[in-house]
């Protein structure tokens, strides 16, 4: 297993990655990035992942490099990682430039792509389920750091799951929009069967469009399971859930088993998350 990082149109050992201090990425967060898996191999759902990250820099006003040069950057990278799965960290930042923050001052952009072993959570914390704490961080407001912009400015996400790590040694945070909705986890979306309805916050609320969330969304309705965006899911009714999971490109779909220190309905992963587990794992396997 290996890491390979591709930098500056060059693949390297990650001892020799490196990027200008003047780069507004290391200085500001300016950046936009995605995260993709692979399964068997092979990409998963690639083509959603760099739709978002054309999305996200849209909104960021920065230019992207062509699609085609990203794509053969990525199958460049994997090739010489030589992984049997892969993670893959796609990152593009503004350039360099002087001390200003003017975007303007800016040179061109610079593409990373970083390929590492898959990684993941174990197949314990599959069988047994996670612990989530939710946590008094909230999520950044649309109108500041919009969360719908998979950007490098990440401090909002890592003061969170510092915050749950220290509380309780949670695997995730969950946070809070500022209207007191729950919104997302760190580095995750959260889904809770309630009442016999799955529901997830809706984009609204103020959070990050999943690929893996809007995929489970699919599934869930061509399993006829009761499912719904909600524009305000409260802490509370997170906490008395009867089942709960995350997803995300690397995880999947994570079962959660405890709460803020307390057991999710039987204390173990319920029959509908089990059920769309399966039934992702077997899209994942078709589509790659």
């Amino acid at each position: 297993m290996s890491i390979r990082v591709h930098i500056d149109g060059r693949i390297c050992l990650p001892e020799d990655a490196k990027v200008s201090v003047f780069d507004r990425g290391f200085l500001y967060g300016d950046s936009v990035y995605e995260t993709i898996a692979t399964v068997h191999g092979r990409l998963f759902a690639a083509g959603e992942h760099l739709d978002r990250l054309e999305r996200s820099a849209q909104r960021l006003g920065l230019r992207l490099p062509p699609r085609a040069e990203i794509e053969g950057a990525i199958a460049q990278t994997i090739t010489a990682a030589g992984n049997a799965e892969s993670r893959v960290r796609v990152v593009v930042t503004r350039g360099a430039g002087l001390f200003d923050l003017d975007p303007a001052s800016a040179d061109d952009p610079r593409l990373v792509i970083i390929v590492q072993p898959r990684g993941g959570p174990t197949p314990e914390m599959y069988a047994n389920g996670v612990s989530v704490e939710i946590v008094s961080v909230t999520r950044n407001l649309p109108g500041a750091i919009d969360p719908a912009v998979k950007s490098g400015n990440y401090l909002n996400n890592v003061l969170a799951l510092g915050e749950a790590r220290r509380r309780s040694g949670a695997y995730e945070a969950i946070l809070c929009a500022a209207n007191g909705s729950v919104a997302e986890g760190s580095s995750s979306n959260v889904f809770a069967l309630i009442a016999g309805q799955l529901r997830t916050p809706a984009l609204q609320v103020g959070i990050l469009a999943g690929v893996t969330r809007d995929k489970v969304l699919r599934l869930a309705r061509g399993l006829s399971i009761p499912c719904d965006e909600v524009a305000f899911l409260g802490p509370d009714e997170l906490r008395g859930a009867d089942e709960i999971f995350l997803t995300s490109a690397v995880r999947g779909i994570l079962p959660v088993t405890t709460v803020n220190g307390a057991q999710v309905g039987h204390g173990k992963p319920g029959p509908i998350t089990r059920r769309l587990t399966d039934a992702y794992r077997a899209l994942a396997h078709e589509t790659t």
